[in-house]
């Protein structure tokens, strides 16, 4: 499950695994080695990802699907204007 979750958050950035593994200072190994359910981050790891994706630990590893913004510092303005936008893509047909 991790593997596939991390997998969809770096592509979703349009990241590959090798400037995924260089923002997060691991070989591409490590990142093929974790998309593929072989190996686990260890917890440090596992936070530093959790901020550089803005998630939170429990959606990394499957225990909330709950999707988040951080949205600290924005105005009241900023945040209906964030509100209204994700109301739009919201309404959107698939």
């Amino acid at each position: 499950m991790f593997g596939e979750i991390i997998r969809k958050l770096r592509i979703a950035r349009n990241l590959n695994q090798v400037q995924l593994a260089s923002e997060l200072d691991v070989s591409k190994q490590t990142i093929s080695n974790w998309e593929n359910n072989n190996i686990l981050p260890s917890i440090e790891m596992l936070i530093k990802i959790s901020h550089f994706f803005s998630v939170k630990t429990d959606y990394l590893l499957g225990l909330d699907n709950r999707n988040y913004i951080e949205v600290t510092g924005l105005t009241d303005t900023e945040l209906a204007h964030v509100q209204q936008i994700i109301c739009d893509i919201a309404r959107q047909p698939e």
